[in-house]
């Protein structure tokens, strides 16, 4: 009897971790991926899909979800898997993730309570814009490539508080959008010579999960002195005090060639 319970105790304790390991944000935003990942499976073959890139850049890496690269341009496509309704636009640092969850308890003559969990993650159109640009120096021998950022939501989110000038869709419309860029801006040769240096500056192979990230912390930590030293870390400019609509920020003197801002 004794060793059943224990039985059952560990298979309980196993299933809670599962369960967890399961619901984790890594493997979320991985079946979200995958999720994109199916869906790209339905292009044609003069489409050509790269997942899981990483490139270099002057201050670590960057990765990229996925990258579609055509005669109609390239496609880099940022990953999000979320549920609630996400809050944020093209200038804020951060995005905001509102889950509301009604908790009904019987013990309680029936009474409904309300949770409202808030999640912040970084503005994904600034990744996607990031990827854009990194792509753009890597193939700067095609000035007139048409290059796509594409930010996807895979989950159950609903976007109904997000403005942006920027393509920020669900994943039934990506496809839909890939397809209605029809002007050709590359060649067959050309393509295949794009492949090519994608593939030879990808560096997943050398750069793990865990080093990309600790890149990533070190190029922000270089962001923060920078912005405290009271320089613009886009062009270098210096942040002057100013005063708008919505209080006061910090913005470069360079404007309005630079738009960078401090709240």
């Amino acid at each position: 009897m004794i060793y059943i319970i224990s039985l059952l105790f560990v298979a309980g304790i196993s299933l809670v971790i599962v369960r967890w390991w399961y619901n984790s944000p890594r493997q979320k935003g991985k079946q979200g991926e995958q999720r994109v990942r199916d869906i790209l499976s339905h292009l044609p073959e003069d489409y050509h899909v790269l997942q899981d890139i990483i490139l270099k850049t002057e201050k670590g890496t960057t990765q990229i979800d996925h990258v579609v690269i055509s005669r109609y341009g390239i496609f880099t496509i940022e990953t999000k898997n979320y549920r609630g309704e996400i809050y944020g636009d093209d200038t804020r640092k951060e995005w905001t993730q509102l889950i509301v969850t009604d908790v009904t308890y019987a013990k309680k003559w029936w009474k409904t309570y309300t949770y409202v969990t808030k999640n912040h993650f970084y503005n994904p159109v600034k990744q996607s814009l990031g990827h854009a640009y990194r792509i753009k120096e890597l193939l700067s021998a095609y000035p007139n490539l048409k290059i796509v950022p594409i930010v996807v939501f895979a989950g159950d989110a609903l976007l109904n508080n997000v403005r942006s000038n920027h393509h920020v869709i669900y994943e039934n419309r990506l496809l839909e959008l890939i397809y209605s860029y029809g002007t050709c801006c590359l060649t067959d040769y050309d393509v295949q010579t794009v492949l090519s240096l994608f593939n030879e500056n990808n560096v997943r192979e050398t750069v793990s999960d865990r080093q990309h990230v600790e890149n990533l912390r070190n190029a922000a930590r270089e962001v923060n002195a920078t912005i405290h030293s009271g320089i613009c870390p886009k062009c270098g400019g210096r942040l002057i005090e100013r005063h708008g609509k919505y209080g006061t920020f910090y913005g470069c003197s360079n404007y309005p060639q630079c738009r960078f801002i401090v709240k």
